[in-house]
């Protein structure tokens, strides 16, 4: 697929918010997030000519976005191993802060992802932000499909635990 600059700019501005956010939920900081997209995106500029439609331009973020994401988190130790265990007991609870609004809820629920193994992490991100299914996601990571499939009971299965500890707050009104 070659593209024009033109063309180019399309894609960037039809896939930026995509690639952005799936950096985002897997590394977790707004400045790193922005220095994956870009980092992608110059990648892209480069691997371009190479891939063949739009739905191979569209896979190939993906899964470059996670890989990059993985790399950014692994290069500046943003979670050190080990953080899940102790992550109730160094992150607030939602009725410390005063109020238990929607806003609050959410961000006890990023950072409860965040809390996740790297790897469970990501897979619930391009299962439930992305909509891809088990295959697509074995496809983006490059793992079997039954490593995925565990990795999202396993994920979910911890993110039910972390919920029942975390936001029984907001239950509790």
């Amino acid at each position: 697929m070659t593209a024009t600059e033109d063309e180019f700019r399309d894609i960037v501005e039809s896939h930026s918010s995509m690639v952005f956010s799936v950096a985002l939920r897997l590394v977790g900081d707004r400045g790193l997030a922005e220095e994956v997209a870009q980092d992608v995106f110059l990648e892209l500029h480069h691997w371009l000519p190479r891939l063949e439609s739009a739905d191979h331009v569209r896979h190939w973020l993906r899964r470059v976005a996670t890989h990059r994401s993985t790399d950014a988190l692994r290069r500046r130790k943003v979670r050190p191993e080990g953080q899940s265990d102790e992550w109730e007991d160094k992150h607030d609870r939602p009725g410390d802060s005063g109020g238990s609004d929607c806003g609050s809820m959410g961000v006890a629920m990023e950072r409860m992802l965040l809390s996740l193994p790297e790897a469970q992490r990501t897979v619930l991100v391009l299962r439930y932000s992305e909509d891809l299914t088990p295959e697509e996601i074995a496809r983006t990571t490059g793992d079997p499909v039954a490593t995925v499939k565990s990795h999202l009971q396993r994920g979910l299965q911890l993110l039910r635990r972390k919920g029942s500890v975390v936001l029984k707050e907001y239950v509790r009104g």
